[in-house]
Protein backbone atom coordinates (compact mmCIF):
# COMPACT_ATOMS: atom_id res chain seq x y z
CA UNK A 1 0.00 0.00 0.00
CA UNK A 2 1.42 3.36 -0.99
CA UNK A 3 1.50 6.46 1.20
CA UNK A 4 -1.26 7.98 -0.94
CA UNK A 5 -3.72 5.30 0.07
CA UNK A 6 -2.63 5.47 3.71
CA UNK A 7 -3.29 9.20 3.84
CA UNK A 8 -7.01 9.17 3.01
CA UNK A 9 -9.95 8.76 5.37
CA UNK A 10 -11.09 5.31 6.42
CA UNK A 11 -14.30 5.55 4.37
CA UNK A 12 -12.42 6.65 1.26
CA UNK A 13 -9.81 3.98 1.92
CA UNK A 14 -12.46 1.24 1.86
CA UNK A 15 -14.03 2.69 -1.29
CA UNK A 16 -10.70 2.71 -3.13
CA UNK A 17 -9.77 -0.72 -1.80
CA UNK A 18 -13.04 -2.03 -3.22
CA UNK A 19 -12.24 -0.52 -6.63
CA UNK A 20 -8.75 -2.02 -6.55
CA UNK A 21 -10.07 -5.45 -5.65
CA UNK A 22 -12.60 -5.36 -8.50
CA UNK A 23 -9.91 -4.34 -10.98
CA UNK A 24 -7.38 -6.89 -9.75
CA UNK A 25 -9.90 -9.73 -9.90
CA UNK A 26 -10.11 -9.06 -13.63
CA UNK A 27 -6.56 -10.35 -14.10
CA UNK A 28 -3.16 -8.97 -15.01
CA UNK A 29 -3.96 -8.24 -18.65
CA UNK A 30 -6.98 -6.17 -17.68
CA UNK A 31 -5.05 -4.34 -14.97
CA UNK A 32 -2.23 -3.52 -17.40
CA UNK A 33 -4.77 -2.30 -19.97
CA UNK A 34 -6.44 -0.19 -17.27
CA UNK A 35 -3.10 1.36 -16.30
CA UNK A 36 -2.38 2.20 -19.94
CA UNK A 37 -5.84 3.67 -20.43
CA UNK A 38 -5.62 5.72 -17.22
CA UNK A 39 -2.22 7.08 -18.22
CA UNK A 40 -3.77 8.16 -21.52
CA UNK A 41 -6.72 9.79 -19.73
CA UNK A 42 -9.19 7.47 -21.45
CA UNK A 43 -12.63 7.02 -19.90
CA UNK A 44 -12.91 3.76 -17.95
CA UNK A 45 -16.37 2.69 -16.86
CA UNK A 46 -15.05 0.71 -13.89
CA UNK A 47 -13.75 3.85 -12.17
CA UNK A 48 -16.04 6.54 -13.54
CA UNK A 49 -17.44 7.23 -10.05
CA UNK A 50 -14.05 8.37 -8.74
CA UNK A 51 -12.71 11.90 -8.47
CA UNK A 52 -9.49 12.84 -10.26
CA UNK A 53 -7.54 12.49 -6.99
CA UNK A 54 -9.07 9.08 -6.33
CA UNK A 55 -8.27 7.93 -9.87
CA UNK A 56 -4.67 9.03 -9.33
CA UNK A 57 -4.47 6.99 -6.14
CA UNK A 58 -5.95 3.95 -7.90
CA UNK A 59 -3.46 4.35 -10.76
CA UNK A 60 -0.50 4.56 -8.38
CA UNK A 61 -1.75 1.55 -6.41
CA UNK A 62 -2.23 -0.51 -9.57
CA UNK A 63 1.30 0.36 -10.72
CA UNK A 64 2.64 -0.65 -7.32
CA UNK A 65 0.76 -3.94 -7.40
CA UNK A 66 1.89 -4.77 -10.93
CA UNK A 67 5.52 -3.87 -10.22
CA UNK A 68 5.75 -7.11 -8.24
CA UNK A 69 5.14 -9.08 -11.44
CA UNK A 70 7.73 -7.20 -13.49
CA UNK A 71 10.72 -8.22 -11.40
Amino acid sequence: MTNLLKSISLMDHQKLTDYLEILCQSGCDTVNATITAMESNQAISTIEGLTADERNIVLQELKSIMSVYKQ
